[in-house]
């Protein structure tokens, strides 16, 4: 006799549902391979290089690689030739159990650029398992009184395969007292009886032995048996019974102990003790069903005695004998199923794989910093994970399959903004409520050279004395990069050009690391009043960057230039610093004799010159004297016939620098009668009266003048007040100092203190007295000399002349205040 089970409604969903599970596949842009277990080693499975659209000689160089998770060494790539092979022994039970579907999941990743290729291999069941059944015999109690058509249960067997070469059939071996009949219940598992189509005799036949055969659907068929021992007794003809022959139970897992599965109700039709029904687990309950429940054997309650986990074991087939208490029990059998619900009771599990830490701050938007897989031990909802990323970071999680994300850059980065960053991974599951777990990732941003170094402004001024030693630090120069290590580097050097004839390097240099600026050689004020030359600042990056500043050397006047003599134009004497001149007795007191004309080549005070003269040998009084700051020499009292006809005078020129330096000019005075004196020249005598006449009508304008430009005046002296107070100290060993511009002449010289210069000189005009040293750091007016015939000073009134002198120069001084604030 032979069964075979039909092919149910749940069979055809099934199919169904891996038909639309291929053409989903199909359409999902996944790499799909199937493969049979327990096949050698080596077996070809699939080209996967080709087929993921890959070159074969490009597998080594981009780093292809292979993941699975927990089945690393099951299957393997030749880097050759790009097909994917067997590695090792592929057990389908062993890897997926019992599940219709067994699938080995490969993260197939190559770099440059980085990709990420998900390949599915497909584990095709083979019939390698036979039937098995848990007992080698199965021994069953019979009462004679039996009535023919009397079922007795027995235990199925079991085939660790799937699909058709796990769908069973049995048969019995030939006999004329039993048949075998074979059902299927709603969950899909068989239930064998034994059927009694012919009374039993113990008397004529005491025990039967029939053997069970199953037989699964491979090809080739694998069988197992099983041997049933049937022992007829005698007495007791009714049998309990129960309301039905299956229980289909559903339970929550996690149920705590104690609680209530289902009561049995068996009922017996005899009386007295053969009625009393015992309860207990048939001997086909296996082991670790007993230790998760417990049955009452009084009153047919099944209680959960140990933890259930859906996960674990999510099915439970419970036979239940009800015996009678008669000496000659009989049995009554049922069957209570245990489905299990599931509850969400499973936290979500995360596996980060980094692939790019730390990251380069020029990463373009897209690359794939890490990967992320997810899984949940639940099903359904509970099952089904989510990914979200906090906080708000300039990345973000894309789903690249079913539980798996890559954590992808999307925006710029700027690691002198945001060095690192710290993110919170979550992953949630689809239950009620939801559980989740949290995953912090580091991730620093490398730096990469794209800052240049940067000075704190774009030109620095630097006063340096003239005649400075070689070698002497005048400055240093320091710039920022805002990038790191050696992106960060900055070293300097000057930007060359020629000054001159000569190049900028013999002059100064730069050091290379600490920026320190040196005046290669003494500087010559009179040489080269302003250096101005560019630093370059570099950074060590790949590419390097940079950038330049100005630097503006002031070289500042020293008094190293002693007076010069200069001749008198159209005088006898020569330039040698003599001067000749001849002097009438009958002249008067402050009669102007000569001129002494010097120049100095420095500037400022050191330029500014005075005048004295020598005492006579013998300390005789002398008739002359020579106006200290305009050289001139003059008579103190009337000459008489005492005088020497030959007067030599010693004029000791001095700067005011410091220490003052000094020169010499010897005048020869020549007194002669006043016949012999040379007579001045009309146009001499008009050219003072016309001036004497300029002079005067300059009155009205003078307190006009004044009153415009006091208001100047006082604006200038306040902002040169400030401008000097927040002008910025001079750096650099040589000491610090204005620069001084001197503008010297035959009629006169002018001095002016400041960084910006302008050449400012006085006209021709009559003797001003001489003024008083003025400030060191004001505007310096020194009176301009115009030499005066001999004949000139009876034509103008000392008073007079003096009080014009003054107006003049004070309207001279008011002028020059309003070019120095212009």
């Amino acid at each position: 006799m032979v069964y075979s089970q039909r092919r149910s409604p749940g069979s055809r969903r099934l199919l169904l549902s891996l038909l639309l599970l291929a053409v989903w596949e199909a359409g999902s842009g996944q790499v799909h391979y199937s493969v049979p277990e327990e096949v050698k080693h080596g077996t070809f499975v699939g080209r996967i290089a080709q087929d993921l659209g890959l070159e074969q000689a490009e597998l080594v160089p981009r780093l292809f690689r292979v993941a699975s998770k927990g089945h690393r060494d099951l299957l393997e790539v030749n880097l050759q030739n790009g097909i994917l092979f067997v590695n090792s022994r592929i057990d389908r039970e062993e890897l997926c159990g019992r599940s219709l579907e067994c699938s080995i999941h490969l993260e197939v990743i190559v770099d440059r650029p980085l990709q990420v290729f998900h390949v599915e291999v497909e584990v095709k069941d083979i019939n390698d398992n036979p039937p098995r059944f848990f007992r080698q015999e199965q021994r069953l109690f019979i009462l004679e009184s039996r009535t023919v058509d009397s079922r007795f249960p027995l235990e199925g067997a079991s085939d660790m395969d799937v699909g058709a070469n796990a769908e069973l059939r049995y048969k019995l071996n030939p006999n004329e007292y039993f048949d075998l009949d074979v059902k299927a219940n709603e969950e899909e598992t068989n239930i064998l009886e034994l059927v009694l189509k012919k009374a039993v005799d113990r008397e004529e036949i005491q025990e039967h032995l029939l053997l069970l055969t199953a037989i699964d659907g491979g090809k080739p068929e694998l069988t197992g048996t099983v041997q049933l021992l049937i022992n007829v007794l005698d007495a007791n003809d009714n049998a309990p019974k129960f309301g039905k022959s299956v229980y289909n139970i559903r339970l929550l897992e996690n149920a705590p102990n104690g609680t209530l599965v289902i009561k049995l109700n068996a009922s017996d039709a005899d009386d007295g003790i053969n009625k009393e029904i015992v309860y207990l687990f048939s001997d086909l309950v296996l082991d670790n069903v007993k230790s998760k429940f417990i049955i009452d054997s009084n009153n047919g309650e099944i209680t959960v005695k140990g933890e259930l986990d859906y996960e674990d074991c999510n099915l439970y087939e419970i036979n239940i004998d009800a015996v009678d208490r008669s000496p000659f029990p009989l049995t009554g059998h049922c069957k209570v199923i245990v489905k299990l619900l599931d509850e969400n009771d499973n936290t979500p599990e995360m596996v980060i794989t980094s692939i790019s830490l730390p990251v380069q701050e020029d990463a373009s938007v897209g690359t794939v910093i890490a990967l992320i897989s997810l899984s949940d031990r639940d099903s359904g909802l509970n099952g089904q994970v989510t990914c979200t990323l906090s906080p708000r970071v300039p990345f973000k999680l894309v789903s690249t399959f079913k539980n798996y994300y890559s954590l992808v850059l999307d925006s710029a980065l700027d690691r002198e903004s945001v060095a690192d960053y710290e993110l919170v991974v979550t992953a949630r599951d689809g239950g009620s409520p939801s559980l989740s777990t949290t995953a912090s990732m580091y991730v620093e941003v490398a730096d990469v050279n794209d800052n240049a170094p940067a000075f704190a402004q774009p030109e620095y001024t630097v006063f340096v004395k003239e005649n400075n030693p070689p070698g002497c630090h005048i400055f240093t120069v320091s710039a920022r990069d805002a990038d790191a290590q050696e992106n960060a580097l900055v070293s300097y050097s000057l930007v060359e050009r020629r000054v001159g004839e000569r190049a900028l390097s013999s002059y100064v240099s730069v050091h290379a690391e600490s920026g320190k600026v040196y005046a290669l050689q003494p500087l010559d004020h009179e040489e080269l009043e302003l250096l101005q030359f560019q630093v370059s600042a570099r950074d060590a990056g790949v590419p390097p960057l940079g950038s330049n500043v100005t630097l503006q050397v002031f070289v500042l006047d020293e008094n190293d230039n002693a007076p010069a003599l200069l001749p008198r134009p159209g005088a006898g004497g020569g330039g040698g610093g003599a001067v000749s001149e001849l002097v009438s007795r009958s002249v008067g007191a402050g009669h102007v004799v000569a001129k002494v004309r010097a120049v100095d080549a420095d500037s400022g005070y050191n330029a500014w010159l005075s005048y004295e003269l020598r005492p006579a040998a013998g300390g005789a009084r002398s008739p002359f004297r020579v106006a200290l700051y305009t050289g001139e020499i003059s008579t103190t009292r009337t000459l008489d016939e005492a005088d020497s006809p030959r007067q030599r005078l010693l004029v000791l020129v001095k700067d005011h620098g410091e220490p003052a330096l000094t020169a010499t000019a010897t005048v020869l005075l020549s007194l002669v009668e006043s016949g012999q004196a040379p007579k001045a020249s009309s146009r001499v005598l008009a050219g003072a009266a016309g001036a004497e006449t300029a002079l005067l009508d300059v009155n009205v304008y003078l307190i006009i003048a004044i009153c415009a430009v006091s208001s100047l005046l006082v604006l200038t002296l306040l902002l040169y007040t400030a401008l000097r107070c927040s002008a910025p100290p001079a750096e650099g060993a040589c000491a610090p100092g204005k620069p001084t511009l001197v503008c010297s002449s035959a009629v006169g010289s002018w001095s002016y203190s400041q960084q910006r210069r302008q050449r400012v000189c006085s006209g021709e005009g009559p003797p001003p007295a001489p003024p008083p040293p003025p400030p060191k750091t004001d505007l310096m007016a020194f009176s301009p000399s115009v030499p005066q015939g001999p004949s000139s000073a009876g034509t103008v009134s000392l008073k007079n002349n003096f009080h014009n002198n003054f107006r003049f120069k004070s309207l001279i001084f008011i002028i020059s205040l309003h070019l120095f604030y212009l």
